[in-house]
């Protein structure tokens, strides 16, 4: 039985691109057939993370639509086994995406014996992300520690329990917390929102704590998935996120400042 994984927010910018690609590569990393969908149809960004841009000859919508198969459309990474990725189409409109549709390309996939499906979801509550958010098993929520961000977060929240299908069918969609860009010393002068401020409102177990790093700047601009840089703290993190998600306890990193030397207080900077 495959597990369906939405990685959403309600705001865009967050982050929410990064940490499918990490998620999923993570998740494969560990053994598990796992498959990675853009859901952005008209607005691409997945292939670029993952490094498959031109890769791509048929994407989501052509599969939906019976113009290419699953086998055709599919991407298989190169660095790390069992680990797919299907691209967005650019070119189609978002309507394009029908709820019959996606329902048959999941059954398919479970029936190629994928165990997890990492739905990259858009940001807001547009047909990609509606679409998305509605075959969920799990949710991970991704948000920065400021004050839009997690309302439009809690918002997505009461559509995931409102409008998916297990809500829908009288269960329930399990919820996990990702926060990105997180900056203690910020967070110290009062500028950011805390952890356990973000937590306190949403009300949603944490599996990650992603602090603000460049090494999630170079791996987007280089293909690589961040969770692949082990020598990052952002690396780390996900990491950490991912054998969280899967059920193992491992202790939060990053929650205070890193002390800098004078050099690297001159440079300005994180990893």
């Amino acid at each position: 039985m495959a597990t369906v994984v939405t990685v959403t927010s309600g705001k865009g910018g967050v982050g929410k691109t990064t940490s499918s690609a990490a998620l999923a590569a993570g998740l494969a990393q560990a053994g598990h057939k796992t498959v990675v969908i853009d859901f952005d149809v008209g607005l691409r960004n997945l292939d670029l993370i993952m490094g498959v841009e031109r890769r791509v000859v048929f994407d989501f919508v052509n599969v939906i639509q019976g113009e290419a198969t699953l086998n055709q459309a599919l991407i298989s990474d190169k660095r790390i086994e069992n680990l797919f990725i299907l691209a967005a189409s650019q070119t189609k409109d978002k309507d394009a995406l029908t709820e019959d549709g996606v329902e048959k390309i999941i059954e398919d996939l479970e029936a190629m014996g994928f165990e997890y499906i990492v739905c990259d979801s858009p940001a807001g509550i547009e047909r990609g992300a509606t679409m998305a958010l509605h075959f969920a098993d799990h949710a991970v929520i991704v948000t920065n520690p400021e004050v839009s961000s997690v309302r439009d977060s809690d918002r997505i929240l009461g559509i995931l329990q409102s409008k998916s299908k297990r809500a829908k069918e009288g269960g329930k969609v399990i919820e996990h917390l990702l926060i990105t860009r997180y900056d203690p010393s910020r967070v110290e002068k009062g500028e950011m929102l805390s952890m356990d401020d973000v937590c306190d409102i949403l009300a949603v177990k944490l599996i990650g704590l992603i602090p603000e790093s460049k090494a999630v700047l170079k791996a987007s601009n280089t293909g690589v998935p961040v969770i692949m840089d082990t020598e990052s703290d952002a690396g780390v993190a996900y990491s950490d996120a991912v054998a969280r998600f899967l059920g193992e306890e491992r202790p939060l990193k990053f929650l205070k400042p890193k002390k800098q030397g004078l050099l690297q207080r001159m440079l300005g900077g994180n990893d």
